[in-house]
């Protein structure tokens, strides 16, 4: 399969967290950002970040900014679209994302959602709760670049659920199990934070 790039999305205000950077939040001495770059990285033909404001503040990360194009926080859609503008720049027909906050991301992840993939080349993963269902994580998804415009005009309308626009064409869904630890796991709160720890004890390693 074709390598893509891959962007993380950090564009967030972390308001449940109080606020920041919540890449910069430290697990077992390694922070958010550091845990998906280590999974993500490898996986992907190059990366960015997706993030707002003083760039300087991310530089030590080595990788591209993106800021939003679209003003206002419009919610990670615009994050996408930030990301399918970079892909489509470097000449690439689709792009991975993952949010910053989900630090156990698999390492399988490119594979299988490019394998899942529709008939538009969408994909998201998915994972089953506690209660047994399976729940999309719609921000860490494949973007085919040839439908940045239709998102575009989406976002620019005031679409701010992506699954509403995913359903719309026909998204594909990876499935992983969610033990012994939810590969997609994500962080919102202090209280995650703690049992994001304890997770990451589990695994062992990065």
């Amino acid at each position: 399969m074709d390598a893509v790039p891959g962007v993380i999305l950090a564009g967030g205000r972390a308001s449940r967290m109080g606020g920041g950077d919540k890449g910069e939040r430290l697990i077992a001495g390694a922070s958010l950002m550091e845990r998906v770059i280590a999974r993500l990285g490898p996986q992907c033909d190059g990366l960015a970040i997706n993030a707002n404001g003083e760039p300087a503040r991310l530089a030590a990360y080595g990788l591209p900014l993106l800021p939003d194009t679209i003003a206002d926080h419009p919610g990670p859609l615009a994050g996408v679209l930030a990301g399918l503008d970079w892909a489509a720049h470097r000449g690439a027909d689709a792009v991975v994302t993952v949010a910053v906050d989900t630090p156990f991301v698999p390492r399988d992840l490119v594979a299988r959602l490019q394998a899942s993939a529709g008939d538009e080349g969408l994909a998201l993963a998915a994972s089953p709760g506690a209660d047994g269902v399976i729940r999309r994580h719609p921000t860490c998804g494949l973007w085919p670049v040839a439908l940045r415009e239709d998102l575009r005009a989406a976002v620019q309308g005031g679409l701010g659920k992506i699954v509403l626009w995913t359903d719309r064409y026909g998204a594909g869904r990876a499935e992983w199990p969610s033990t012994p630890v939810d590969p997609f796991f994500n962080v919102n709160t202090p209280e995650d934070l703690a049992e994001a720890e304890r997770l990451a004890a589990i695994l062992g390693k990065i």
